[in-house]
């Protein structure tokens, strides 16, 4: 969300900002709505005041006990055009907010150009690729053999684009939830929060999600709409409110599930886990100052690649282009895991820095020690990461010939000590 006055004063920074986002310029039309807009609120006004005006004048007349009849008949007159002039206000207010809503926000200097995900540019890489001396399976070869991943069974109940899981795998998804928050919580400072996981159509305004992305939600009876993402609820603790700039930055994180329709992804990565309606994630969100929010970018990605490490997983990190960064982005990196199963990096976290874009919707601000002036805060999101991503990425590196799977060092404590899934 942009503030029209800052529109107005640069229109170029903006329109530029939107082209390289494969946007057409649109800040030509904004300012000729606002224009119309504060013209017929200064036309209101003006109504108003000659209104104020002829009712005191005939208050007088009629004191005096003249006759105040065109009086009466020019405020009656005042009254219909001002109803008329109140109609386009809010007509024109609402066009403006939902134009003004749906724009992407603008990209920092430093984002790459292009327009998919084939023009991002990869950063740096980690750990080794592993070799192996069989033919390495896909998660869900593995899973399904090992009897503890079942999507026939989800999909009779479900549809699909679910799984079961059974076990081990069950505990090994729980166990990763585990380690995540504990690494994050304890060495990084990010605060857990349980969060719930309905909210309502202004928490997803604030985040962006609405009202452009409403097709990728699953909305409930009750107008409550599932949680997309820990990003969400996070992020809404803020909502309105005015933070003592000298506490930030605050980093939060949670363990949650997370509900997605994966509108436009048919044909897609139809099997497996890779791309669900449900799953679990651990989200980071940081609510910092201007001047904090890149450091705070690096941070938070250094924070994700922690657990990547630990769990001793090749990745590599590459900062999306213009053209495949999300709306509400300013600047994303992505850490992508090797798959053998695949033979390829897929993305398992996503880090961004959204500036005041988010803050500006939520209305959420800090103001210095000492001052009165407030100003927005810059809010930040990343995966820390996604769970069930996590642990295909595990059943492909870790797999065995027997089709047994060893359990990494640093998850032992949180399987009673086990090394391996499976097979003994």
């Amino acid at each position: 969300m942009f503030d029209i006055r800052a529109i107005r004063e640069n229109p170029d920074l903006f329109d530029l900002g939107w082209q390289r986002r494969g946007r057409e310029p649109q800040a030509s039309n904004l300012i000729d709505l606002d224009r119309r807009l504060r013209e017929i609120k200064t036309e209101l006004q003006d109504c108003q005041s000659r209104r104020n005006i002829a009712s005191r004048a005939i208050g007088a007349a009629k004191a005096k006990g003249g006759d105040a009849d065109a009086l009466i008949t020019e405020v009656a007159d005042l009254k219909k055009k001002m109803s008329l002039l109140e109609e386009d206000v809010r007509r024109l207010s609402m066009e403006l907010e939902d134009r003004m809503c749906r724009l992407d926000n603008l990209p920092d200097p430093d984002v790459p150009d292009g327009t998919d995900e084939a023009d991002n540019v990869e950063i740096r890489t980690w750990g080794e690729i592993p070799a192996f001396d069989f033919t390495p399976k896909q998660h869900f070869d593995l899973g399904e053999a090992l009897g503890m991943m079942d999507f026939e069974v989800a999909a009779q109940m479900s549809g699909a684009r679910f799984v079961v899981l059974k076990g081990d795998l069950a505990r090994l998804e729980r166990a990763l939830s585990a380690f995540m928050l504990d690494i994050h919580t304890t060495e990084f400072g990010y605060q857990e929060v349980s969060v719930p996981l309905m909210v309502r159509d202004h928490a997803l305004y604030g985040t962006s999600q609405l009202p452009k992305f409403k097709e990728d939600l699953f909305v409930t009876t009750s107008d409550h709409y599932m949680i997309p993402t820990g990003e969400v609820p996070l992020t809404n603790l803020v909502r309105e409110q005015i933070l003592d700039e000298e506490k930030l930055p605050l980093r939060y994180t949670t363990a949650s599930q997370c509900f997605r329709s994966e509108a436009g992804s048919a044909g897609r990565d139809t099997r497996g886990m890779i791309r669900l309606h449900q799953f679990t994630k651990v989200e980071l969100v940081s609510i910092t100052t201007a001047e904090q929010s890149q450091d705070e970018l690096e941070r938070m990605t250094g924070a994700a690649e922690q657990i990547l490490q630990r769990l001793g997983l090749a990745y590599r990190v590459v900062m999306l282009c213009v053209g495949d960064m999300g709306f509400a982005a300013r600047k994303t990196y992505d850490l992508e895991v090797w798959l053998p199963g695949q033979g390829m990096y897929r993305e398992i976290s996503s880090c961004s820095n959204t500036g005041d874009f988010q803050a500006r919707r939520m209305n959420s601000r800090c103001r210095p020690a000492g001052e009165k002036k407030t100003r927005f805060v810059h809010t930040l999101n990343g995966s820390g990461l996604a769970v069930g991503r996590t642990l295909v990425a595990l059943l492909e590196n870790y797999q065995q010939a027997d089709g047994s799977i060893l359990v990494p060092e640093a998850l032992q404590p949180y399987l009673g000590g086990r090394k391996k899934i499976g097979n003994p």
